[in-house]
């Protein structure tokens, strides 16, 4: 008989001895329990279940220490799925295994010395012991980050099943109160619908996680990380090269018509190099042109006169557009373009040629002063539309 097998067969003894104590599984019940508050909420008896099955499984290692396996440790890899499943959090559960872990060497060593187990081979078996509970604490913890991810793959795959019948025009019915509840909504809130232009996973995932701590639920819709949040994100919280369009809060029903809203509001703000988070309601003009682009090209064509591919005349467009955006003011739009106002003028006069339309102060009224701004900005930053400005 090797060395190895006596200690395992003295150690294996302790060991029985212990598992068949009830005393002994209350103390290291008491242990875990008085370690971790999050195993202390967990009713006694599934704690009690949890020390029974790993000292069945410490028997079993000891009295086959030369052929241990995977299939040994089983039980153990259920247990800590059992406690993700619980929602128990990992140091949570590490306080409490490793609480039990201390106690049950600290009486393995007691009743060794009590069974007058020679102190060479009590020293060998404890490390024995040591690798053993190890090797143990090792699988719960793979058990435990194996169900882990398949609970977030499962709860991330139905929050976004859910979004996107929430959000989309399909033929999926709409979900109940129960169904919304467990995904952490009510069907009487409000959310803010928001968009991302996040289409990576990984990423998605990064910035899904800033995002849980307002509230809501986040998933891939289209490609971009949307989401339903329960109060407006705070920019301070989120990465500032991430562009973000956040909806004023509504309730569900309405959200399938904010949605596509929030999208093209995106695509707007991306088109300007805008970054961080964007409130919709700021880009409401740009969504509402943007929508009507026939319109827009009829606009275009009152300035048939301009050549797009002349820098002058692009200049002369683009110094209209930023008087217009300063309210008709001269020195405010020569400020902002870094140039004396008479250049202002003198570029306005010349567009007024080009273009047989005078724009110094030519529009009083706001919807002449919109007209004038949406006609020059389409044939600025006219591009063909494609499929995709359809959807």
């Amino acid at each position: 008989m090797s060395a190895a097998h006596d200690r395992g067969r003295l150690l294996g003894e302790v060991i029985r001895g212990m598992a068949a104590d009830r005393g002994v599984v209350d103390e290291l019940v008491r242990a875990a329990r008085g370690n971790s508050p999050e195993v202390a909420r967990l009713p006694e008896a599934e704690n009690r279940r949890h020390v029974e099955v790993l000292l069945a499984i410490g028997l079993h290692f000891f009295e086959r220490p030369d052929e241990p396996g995977a299939q040994d440790f089983q039980a153990a890899e259920a247990l800590g799925a059992d406690r993700a499943a619980q929602g128990i959090s990992i140091d949570g559960l590490l306080r409490g295994v490793q609480a039990g872990r201390t106690e049950a060497m600290r009486i393995a060593i007691a009743r060794s010395r009590d069974a007058g187990v020679p102190d060479e081979v009590l020293l060998a078996g404890m490390v024995d012991l040591d690798r053993y509970t190890g090797a143990l604490e090792r699988h719960v913890i793979n058990g435990y980050h194996t169900a882990e991810l398949e609970l977030s793959r499962t709860n991330r795959d139905a929050n976004t099943h859910l979004l996107r019948r929430l959000l989309l025009h399909g033929d999926g019915a709409h979900p109940g109160p129960e169904e919304l509840r467990r995904a952490g909504l009510s069907a009487d809130g409000a959310y803010h619908c928001l968009v991302s232009d996040v289409t990576q996973p990984a990423e998605a995932r990064a910035l899904e996680q800033r995002l849980l701590e307002f509230g809501g639920v986040y998933g891939l819709v289209d490609g971009r990380l949307t989401g339903l949040a329960a109060r407006r994100p705070d920019p301070v919280a989120l990465p500032r090269d991430v562009l973000l369009v956040a909806a004023p809060a509504t309730g569900l029903p309405a959200l399938r018509d904010v949605h596509p809203l929030c999208v093209a509001a995106l695509r707007l703000a991306g088109r300007a190099g805008l970054r961080g988070v964007r409130d919709l309601t700021d880009l409401s003009g740009e969504v509402a042109l943007a929508a009507q682009p026939v319109l827009a090209d009829l606009l275009r064509g009152t300035l048939a006169g301009l050549d797009r591919d002349d820098d002058f005349h692009r200049e002369l467009v683009a110094t209209a557009l930023v008087y217009l955006d300063h309210g008709q003011r001269l020195g405010h739009a020569a400020a902002a373009l870094h140039v004396h106002p008479n250049t202002v003028r003198y570029r306005l006069d010349r567009l007024a040629e080009l273009t047989g339309t005078p724009w110094d102060d030519s529009a009083p009224t706001v919807l002449g002063t919109l007209r004038h701004w949406w006609a020059l900005r389409t044939w600025l930053y006219h591009r063909p539309r494609t499929r995709s400005d359809h959807r």
